[in-house]
This record gives structure tokens, C-alpha cells and sequence, in this order.
């Protein structure tokens, strides 16, 4: 009975290290650079922004806060 239940604790510790979830440090341009620096890839820059420009980044969050996901401003009236 006792080695029932040590390999049930056993199994059960092993079994929940596997819900863990891994670090995301690695996301976004970089850790080492700040986010308006950009991907340096075409495809993912917006027209009107110049990367590594801090005032264009935020004029560019602020325009697809207000335009893109703001639902009391998409809605007919």
C-alpha cells in the first residue's frame, strides 16, 4: 500500500510539472532595444512611422487605440 501511494505521489508531481509554462523573456524586438526601434522588417511597418522615432510610435498606438479597437467610435449610430 505504501508503495501505492509513493508511486501515486511520484506520478502526480511529475505529471503537473509538465502544466508549467515557459518564460517569454525573448519578446518583441528585443531586450536590448527599446520597442520603437522596430523589426527592421517592411512587412511589419506601419506607413507614417519612422522607426526608432518615440513621438511616432506613440502617435501610432494612439491612432490604433482610438480607430482600430475602440468600439464606442466603430459603432453605427
Amino acid at each position: 500500500m505504501r508503495k501505492m501511494f509513493l508511486f501515486s505521489a511520484v506520478l502526480a508531481a511529475l505529471s503537473l510539472t509538465a502544466c508549467g509554462e515557459k518564460p517569454q523573456d525573448r519578446a518583441g524586438s528585443g531586450p536590448d532595444k527599446p520597442a520603437e526601434a522596430g523589426t527592421g522588417v517592411a512587412a511589419f511597418t506601419q506607413s507614417g512611422w519612422t522607426a526608432g522615432d518615440k513621438a511616432s510610435w506613440a502617435n501610432q498606438l494612439k491612432a490604433r487605440a482610438n480607430y482600430g479597437m475602440n468600439d464606442h467610435q466603430r459603432a453605427p449610430k
